[in-house]
């Protein structure tokens, strides 16, 4: 599986740019702006994973201390008092989306604290923005940035090399940052806040994977791709003198300064033909290690080599496993690292060897000689040195059985990063394209026994969302999902059992469900037809998404676009991508050409009629009352000219909203007419998608999502007057950068908002207690009486308690407290006490201000939970000194009321 993400719009090449158009358009009178942010909670519907991870990153002084970097979802860190990571970058906004591209990550090895990010997801046109230094004093809980003359590339090939951004580890107000794009090597030396040029640096790189893309995407320069310190050529508060940089440059890939950057010079002696993914140094030893693949990346290597240089005597090498030219070569390496414990203990992985597996290769005497995880014993069959349990995560055997030599679930592929823990010799993770796996008995090996791997990714969401439907019965909501197809989430807080198959999607463009009939479902989206020639793009279920069955496709190659399933489920209207509108009677046995549409209209149904559906492209809005036969353009004008998402509301006959557009023709339309007419909500200057949920009590038109911009501010929005005024319901702590290809409210749960993200996975949106008034009159859609004033229901007084001490040292320790809502209503202003042992003092917290006078201890919300919903939980985590034994509180309290602890 690979995350290949375009950008806004332009999302798995799934939807196309849009540009203004200039007409006359029906507007209702515009309310005044919207109210405040209202108290929601948001969280993830668990997945767990999905996408690629090309960086995992340790603190060398922390123990326990590690972060991960994703390609287009942002940046965690790792709490080890709930076992889950904790997502740093949602605070990205609409105009700053790139910055979820995340290129590069470096943790001060002097002050932990202190965190900073290499962010911008493309180098090419498709990302408007350049990239940016996000720097943190607070482990990323809140973030500044430095803007960069040039742009970094999160999303682009090569992005598992590294890691490009780098902290001197005497002197840690020095940082370096090597450019893609040609830009050179980058320094700063007040801890990120300005960035010059490295003047006397004389090789900005050379390689491209295609110079002939015209896209720009696979002809950039991948440029500098690694920084490394020798920490023993400096002392603490003074300039590390010697610092190795690595260049995509397959003939000058090595530079070293040994003046703390003034001058540089190419490695003397150092191998060439092949690109260096890592450069590892070991400075008890005296070695620098390079993994070299003849491509950057992530998808390709078919060559390359390991190298270990000696720094003290200049002799290179070459340690590969497999060298490059022997008859088993058919990869190059990458995902180096070493053991700090024992430094000659050395791991590397193959990039990239797709068939049958990764392979892992071991070695604990500097390279002289290696293990392997996995060799044939007697082909097809492989011995092991490894079990792997996915129990945590099913779905990561991809819905496929396993046919010898390739196992079922793969230990991975693409996996650029593979790191031990410099504090704990058995404790590994690595990323791959689908997740994070880990193992904590890594020295096992070295005996011959077998460790186990099992996934390491609770709280870390990478998936791209297409689409989501939330159907009045069944289960909650069914995700449609970029690389790895979606789901039927019959519990938003557990990970699905397995993705959707027979067949097995490689992306999921598409979902409806008859509104009349819900357990029946469509979906459609995109296969490789050369790897399961038998399969169609087209899926059906009658059970709710429990079990589905292929139909046939219509000619053409048809693949992906948007479905709609009649009211009744009695029929289907399809729009492939590039191929024009069909429509079948029953579950797709055949289908026959629609008329009267362009091909590559987006097609809903009406909720009501069965006979009736709609279709939207290039500004006119189409309707068929014929069960999708013939379509006829309404007369209605005003509309975008580009893209636009539009919904027909369930219980009301021709009662449709469409949102899209750019420019001077951006916003929300809303008809009573089956699209005859269409009238622009005033107050809603952009929109990006609409979605319907429950009504609020005493109201009967269902609540409204958009994502849009309303009075000035863009945002999540909510409205229970159909239109007439709206509630911002995020914040800025909660944008998720690229959000608005889905969205649906919950048509069972007032409040409960569905939105999808690229790259963020499905986010999850509970009302925090806001309920308005009943309706006192009610005119046609789109008016409504004002709201009068309401009650928050009182905060809750039930809850839970879990304090973990999760690690231990001489003088210190580290731990965490959980708290759960078991109440019936919402807490906000929260406030957590608990005490310690006799002698115990906090030093340092996070996801909570914890404020301590004596042995008792209080943690208030700091903008990380800012309601706890009935269900909900706050997660904070904390380490302190110890001169005793670190004992457990005998009570911890919340808002004063004592919680049932364990």
């Amino acid at each position: 599986m690979k995350t290949t993400l375009s950008p806004r719009r332009l999302l798995a090449g799934t939807l196309a740019l849009v540009f203004p158009a200039a007409i006359a358009v029906t507007v209702a009178a515009a309310p005044a702006s919207p109210a405040a942010p209202a108290p929601y909670s948001w969280r993830n519907a668990e997945i767990g994973g999905g996408g690629f991870v090309p960086g995992i990153v340790f603190n060398q002084t922390e123990p326990g201390l590690v972060y991960a970097r994703t390609d287009i979802g942002g940046a965690y860190r790792w709490n080890p008092a709930t076992g889950r990571w904790i997502p740093l970058l949602d605070s990205v906004g609409w105009t700053d989306w790139g910055h979820n591209g995340v290129v590069s990550l470096a943790t001060d090895p002097v002050d932990p604290n202190r965190v900073y990010v290499a962010a911008g997801m493309y180098t090419n046109s498709w990302d408007p923005g350049t990239g940016a230094i996000l720097r943190s004093a607070d482990r990323g809980a809140t973030w500044q940035a430095a803007a960069l003359p040039f742009k970094l590339g999160g999303n682009m090939p090569g992005r598992g090399m590294g890691e490009r951004l780098a902290i001197d580890p005497n002197r840690d107000s020095v940082l370096y940052l090597g450019a893609p794009s040609g830009k050179g090597l980058w320094r700063s030396t007040d801890s990120g806040v300005t960035w010059a040029e490295v003047a006397g640096f004389p090789n900005p790189g050379n390689y491209a994977p295609d110079p002939g893309d015209t896209t720009g995407y696979s002809s950039d320069n991948e440029g500098v791709t690694w920084v490394t310190f020798d920490p023993s050529t400096g002392t603490r508060g003074s300039t590390t003198q010697t610092i190795y940089v690595g260049v995509a440059d397959k003939q000058d890939t090595v530079y070293r300064s040994t003046d703390g950057g003034t001058t540089w010079a190419r490695l003397a002696g150092q191998p060439t033909g092949f690109l260096a993914h890592k450069g590892v140094l070991d400075p008890a030893g005296g070695y620098l290690y390079l993994a070299t693949s003849d491509t950057g990346g992530p998808y390709d290597g078919a060559k390359g080599d390991v190298w270990k240089y000696s720094t003290k005597t200049g002799a290179w090498t070459r340690i590969s496993p497999i060298p490059s030219g022997s008859s088993d070569d058919y990869f190059g390496y990458s995902g180096l690292t070493i053991d700090r414990q024992h430094p000659n203990t050395l791991m590397v992985a193959t990039q990239v060897s797709w068939w049958p597996d990764v392979i892992f290769f071991r070695s604990t005497d500097g390279g002289a000689t290696w293990t392997r995880i996995w060799d044939f014993s007697s082909y097809p069959d492989r011995s092991l040195r490894y079990t792997q349990d996915i129990s945590a995560v099913p779905w990561l055997n991809f819905g496929v059985q396993a046919a010898p030599p390739v196992p079922s679930p793969k230990l991975g592929w693409m996996t650029e990063s593979v790191e031990i823990d410099p504090f704990d010799s058995n404790h590994l993770l690595y990323g791959t394209g689908a997740t994070i796996y880990g193992a904590s008995d890594l020295t096992k090996w070295d005996s011959g026994g077998k460790i186990t791997i099992k996934p390491v990714v609770a709280g870390l969401e990478e998936t791209a969302v297409l689409d989501l439907i939330s159907p009045p019965s069944g289960a909650p909501l069914l995700s449609g999902l970029g690389d790895i197809g979606g789901f039927r989430h019959d519990s938003l807080d557990a990970v699905p059992a397995g993705m959707y198959t027979q067949p097995v999607f490689t992306t999921t463009t598409s979902l409806d469900y008859a509104e009349l009939s819900p357990a029946t479902i469509v979906r459609v989206g995109t296969l490789d037809r050369s790897a399961r020639p038998d399969d169609n793009r087209i899926a059906f279920s009658t059970d709710g998404g429990k079990n589905w069955f292929q139909g046939a496709e219509p000619g053409g190659n048809a693949a992906g676009g948007t479905v709609a399933a009649a009211a009744d489920g009695s029929r289907f209207v399809w729009s492939p991508d590039g191929t024009g509108v069909s429509y079948s009677a029953g579950f797709g046995s055949s289908w026959t050409a629609s008329s009267g549409i362009p091909a590559g209209a987006v097609v809903e149904a009406d909720r009501v009629d069965p006979k009736k559906f709609y279709g939207f492209a290039a500004g006119r809005f189409y309707v068929s009352t014929d069960g999708g036969a013939t379509f006829t353009a309404t007369a209605a004008t005003g509309l975008p000219s580009g893209s636009a998402h539009f919904k027909a509301m369930p219980g009301v006959s021709g009662d449709v909203w469409l949102a899209g557009g750019s420019g001077a023709t951006y916003g929300l339309w809303h008809s009573t007419d089956s699209g005859a007419s269409f009238t622009r909500l005033a107050a809603v200057t952009e929109a990006d998608n609409i979605g319907f949920g429950k009504a609020a009590p005493g109201r009967t038109y269902p609540a409204l999502y958009t994502i849009a911009k309303i009075g000035g501010v863009r945002g999540i929005f909510r409205s229970d007057d159909a239109g007439g005024s709206w509630t911002r319901i995020n914040d800025d702590q909660h944008q998720y950068g690229n959000i608005g290809a889905a969205l649906t409210g919950d048509p069972r749960v007032y409040g409960r908002v569905y939105v999808g993200t690229n790259g963020r996975g499905v986010i999850v949106g509970e009302s925090g207690g806001d309920q308005p008034p009943p309706e006192t009159t009610t005119t046609s859609p789109g008016t409504s009486t004002p709201p009068a004033t309401t009650t928050t229901p009182a905060p809750s007084s039930s809850c839970t308690a879990v304090y973990t001490v999760t690690n231990q040292w001489q003088g210190g320790f580290q731990a965490g407290v959980k708290v759960g809502n078991t109440g019936t209503a919402a807490v906000t202003g929260w406030t957590v006490t608990w005490s310690f042992a006799d002698g115990q003092r906090v030093t340092q917290a996070w996801n909570a201000q914890v404020t301590q006078t004596g042995s008792a201890v209080s943690a208030v919300d700091a903008g990380w939970n800012r309601t706890i919903a009935p269900g909900g939980s706050a997660e904070f985590g904390f380490t302190g000194t110890s001169g005793a034994a670190n004992g457990k509180p005998a009570a911890i309290s919340l808002n004063g009321k004592a919680c049932t602890t364990s």
